[in-house]
């Protein structure tokens, strides 16, 4: 999500937001058209989805990847949610929380949502069983 800083003109405190969605069921490119569009936000959110997820920010011919935070990280000045329709994987979040630590990336400006959905390791497990229970009717992308 995309909040514009400045009001625009003729405007009377008007709040205006941008909400970058995907209808293609992924690869659409949303991480990179978020991150062009967070230059000018104070505020950039994740509202759903999971560590299944993956956006791959280049800044100064380096490859960042990310899977559960938001591409506004790498901009300090601005707030990185990951929202209330997340489902955080807390494994996935302490791994990629100590790959951009190590990459020299702060992360002081990241919040998260106190609902959140988090997935333990029997979530995880049981979602395996359920799509094996299907057999050769399983979808196969949950796992």
């Amino acid at each position: 999500m995309y909040v514009r800083k400045e009001e625009p003109e003729g405007s009377d405190k008007i709040m205006t937001s941008v909400v970058v969605v995907g209808t293609q069921w992924g690869d659409e490119g949303k991480g990179k058209i978020t991150d062009f569009l967070s230059a000018n936000a104070e505020v950039i959110a994740r509202y759903q989805g999971g560590d299944n997820a993956g956006h791959t920010i280049v800044i100064d011919g380096k490859k960042f990847k990310l899977h559960l935070i938001p591409s506004g990280i790498f901009f300090p000045e601005k707030i990185s949610v990951i929202g209330n329709g997340m489902v955080v994987n807390p494994k996935s979040l302490v791994k990629e929380l100590s790959y951009l630590h190590e990459e020299g990336v702060t992360t002081d400006n990241l919040r998260i949502s106190d609902r959140a959905h988090v997935i333990l390791p029997y979530h995880i497990e049981l979602d395996r069983l359920q799509e094996e229970a299907k057999g050769d009717n399983k979808i196969g992308t949950t796992i």
